[in-house]
C-alpha cells in the first residue's frame, strides 16, 4: 500500500485551516449563547411584568426567589463536576460582580417593570452596548470620536423623548412613568459595568464555581429584606400561572441565562455581548403586543428608531476602530 508523504508546507496550510475552523467554532458557541440568554430576557420582561403587577409578590421577595432557587441549582451541579477553589482575593471581586450584575440589575429591574411598558422597557434596555462600550473603551484609554458622541446624543433623545410622551395607554395598560425609565437605565448600566468590568475574573473561572458564589452572595443581599415576607407566603393560594411564571423566572430567565452569558464573556468581547441586547425588543414588543399588555404608537416607533439609529451609529463607529 503506497504512503501518502505530506511537504512541511501541506501541514502547515492544514494546520492554519483546522485553526480558523476552531476558532470559528468556538466563536460560534459564544454567539448562541449570547442569543438564547438575550431571546430569554426578552421573555422575562413580559413575565416579570404580568407577575409584579399581580400584587402577589414584592419585586425584593422575587429576587431573592430566583437567587435562592438558581444559587441552589447550581451549587448542585458543582458536586458533580471537578472540585475548583476560588482564590480569596477574588472572593470580593466576585461580591462585586454579583452586586452589580445580579442583585442592583434585578432590584432596578423588578422596581420598574410595575411602572413601564414592556415596549418601553425594551426601548430603553437598548442602551446597554453604548453604555458597555463606553466602559470598555475607558479601560482601554481608546479616544472617543464625533461619531459616538453624536451616536449617544441621539439616543439620549429618543429616552428623553419617551419620558415626554409617557402617558397611560387605552384598554388598560399600565402607564411608564419617569421614575420608571430611570429605573430601567440604572438597570442597564449596572449590567453593563459587570459586562466591562468583570470579564477577567469570569475567564479564570468556571461558568458553574463562578454563578455558584454569585448567587450565594446575591441570596445574602436579598434575604434580610424579604425573609419576613417568604415565611408568610403561601404559596398554596397562588394561581397556577402565577407559580409557572415563576418558575419560569427562577429556571429560565435566572439559572439558564445567567448560565449562558458567563459562556459569551468567555468568547466574546464584552461589547459584542452586549449587542445582542437588541433581540430583547423584538421578542419583547411582539410579544407584549400579541397577548394585549401593550400598544403599538407613532410616539413609541419615533423613540425607538431614534434610539436604535444612535445606538448603531455607536456600534459602527466602534466597529471602524
Amino acid at each position: 500500500m503506497a504512503r501518502i508523504k505530506y511537504t512541511n508546507r501541506q501541514i502547515i496550510i492544514f494546520a492554519q485551516y483546522l485553526f480558523i475552523y476552531m476558532k470559528n467554532s468556538h466563536s460560534l458557541l459564544g454567539h448562541l449563547a449570547c442569543f438564547t440568554a438575550y431571546t430569554i430576557f426578552g421573555l422575562n420582561i413580559v413575565v416579570c411584568k404580568d407577575l409584579t403587577s399581580s400584587g402577589a409578590i414584592s419585586p425584593i421577595a422575587l429576587f431573592c426567589l430566583r437567587s435562592l432557587g438558581a444559587g441552589v441549582l447550581f451549587w448542585i451541579i458543582s458536586l458533580f463536576l471537578p472540585k475548583e477553589s476560588v482564590e480569596k482575593r477574588d472572593l470580593p471581586k466576585i461580591f462585586a460582580a454579583s452586586v452589580l450584575g445580579f442583585f442592583l440589575t434585578q432590584i432596578c429591574f423588578l422596581m420598574a417593570i410595575s411602572q413601564i411598558t414592556p415596549m418601553d422597557c425594551s426601548i430603553i434596555t437598548s442602551l446597554s452596548p453604548i453604555y458597555t462600550m463606553f466602559i470598555a473603551a475607558y479601560s482601554l484609554k481608546e479616544p472617543l470620536s464625533i461619531q459616538k458622541i453624536g451616536g449617544v446624543a441621539m439616543s439620549l433623545f429618543g429616552i428623553i423623548y419617551l419620558i415626554l410622551n409617557s402617558t397611560a395607554s387605552a384598554g388598560g395598560v399600565a402607564e411608564t412613568t419617569p421614575i420608571g425609565v430611570l429605573l430601567m437605565i440604572g438597570n442597564s448600566l449596572c449590567f453593563s459595568l459587570y459586562l466591562g468590568i468583570f470579564k477577567p475574573t469570569i475567564a479564570k473561572y468556571s461558568v458553574v464555581t463562578f454563578m455558584k458564589w454569585t448567587f450565594l452572595f446575591a441570596s445574602m443581599l436579598a434575604l434580610p429584606f424579604s425573609a419576613k415576607e417568604l415565611l408568610h407566603l403561601n404559596f398554596a393560594t397562588l394561581p397556577t400561572s402565577y407559580l409557572t411564571e415563576l418558575a419560569f423566572l427562577i429556571i429560565c430567565a435566572t439559572f439558564i441565562t445567567y448560565f449562558l452569558i458567563p459562556v459569551g464573556q468567555k468568547i466574546l468581547r464584552p461589547t459584542l455581548v452586549s449587542m445582542y441586547s437588541y433581540v430583547q425588543p423584538i421578542i419583547a414588543i411582539v410579544v407584549s403586543i400579541y397577548i394585549g399588555m401593550d400598544t403599538l404608537s407613532w410616539q413609541k416607533v419615533l423613540a425607538a428608531a431614534t434610539v436604535f439609529t444612535g445606538v448603531v451609529i455607536v456600534s459602527y463607529s466602534r466597529s471602524k476602530n
